[in-house]
């Protein structure tokens, strides 16, 4: 067994592996992370994403098959009627740039004028010749709401078909498990829930798991401090400004990582209590709420599984 640390993706990368050769495993892990950014980032100029964002408005662009799958899954989850997710928000998101250096307070009229390129309905696939095709100038594609959760998806079933026992992998906040914990009796792994109101590595909860995907989004993350207000990195396709919410952070545990993702930013934009309805109602996934005034919720699945 063996496990490695890497600084990608504008995070902190952690993989450990159970197998005859970890090391090489941790290689080719670490190759197609690295491939990942390079084709599917919405900030490298070069990028497979960014020359279907540069042919906006001019023409298709034929792409890689998984750039492909997940845009196509992009565009189905950003067109469900109250989902806050939304493949196509780069424009609002290049405009802000919160978390980046030169973020900044955009006027009401820049706003309205990115609000009429977020259009998910105007991204147009062609299956046959695998081509995706932004109809309207000035569109961005941004993937940074599914693409973590996607990589750690394909890094884990790699993993699995090469015959490992066990692994891990956590994608700065994005954590998959796959067979028994090293060192404990009952085999399951125990992730840390972030405190959002304390630095990183402070945790307020923590979640036992095995074979499931751990997926935290929340306000605390990326910041930004405009005239005494506090303005965060998930918008609102509707209004062009942060999402209002009574969330500090929202955490999905679900089977896949990819689901994780989806659900997190799909249910951003309910209150507190909505969120929580609704998990209780849905099959195969459960969460953890914590909200802006420090209280904590979980749904009924993970009753037995959670240690305050």
């Amino acid at each position: 067994m063996s496990e490695r640390t890497i600084h990608l993706m504008g995070t902190v990368i952690k993989l450990w592996i159970d197998h005859p050769q970890a090391e090489k495993m941790l290689d080719t892990a670490e190759e197609h992370l690295r491939d990942f950014e390079q084709r599917f980032s919405a900030n490298a100029a070069d990028s497979e994403l960014m020359v279907v964002n540069h042919q906006a408005g001019i023409a298709p662009v034929k792409v890689d098959a998984e750039l492909f799958e997940l845009i196509k899954i992009g565009k189905k989850q950003s067109l469900v009627s109250d989902s806050s997710l939304n493949i196509a928000i780069g424009p609002l998101i290049q405009e802000w740039r919160v978390g980046f250096v030169d973020a900044k307070y955009p006027s009401p009229e820049k706003i309205q004028e990115k609000l009429t390129m977020i259009d998910p309905t105007a991204i147009q696939l062609d299956e046959l010749n695998q081509t995706v095709f932004l109809s309207r100038p000035g569109m961005l594609l941004d993937l940074g709401a599914l693409a973590k959760g996607y990589f750690a998806d394909k890094i884990i079933a790699d993993f699995k078909a090469s015959g490992a026992k066990a692994a891990f992998i956590d994608l700065g906040g994005n954590v998959l498990t796959y067979g028994p914990a090293p060192q404990r009796a009952d085999g399951h792994w125990r992730i840390g829930i972030q405190n959002p109101f304390l630095p990183r590595g402070n945790y307020v909860a923590v979640v036992k798991t095995r074979d499931e995907s751990v997926v935290t989004s929340g306000i605390y993350e990326r910041k930004f401090e405009w005239q005494g207000q506090s303005y965060h990195h998930i918008f609102d396709s509707k209004t062009g400004y942060p999402i209002q919410t009574d969330l500090a952070s929202l955490t999905i545990v679900s089977k896949e990582s990819l689901t994780g993702e989806i659900w997190t930013t799909r249910l951003f934009a309910k209150s507190a209590q909505e969120v929580l309805a609704e998990l209780n109602q849905r099959k195969g996934i459960d969460g953890i709420i914590i909200t802006t005034d420090q209280r904590l919720a979980y749904s009924e699945g993970l009753k037995g599984r959670i240690e305050i």
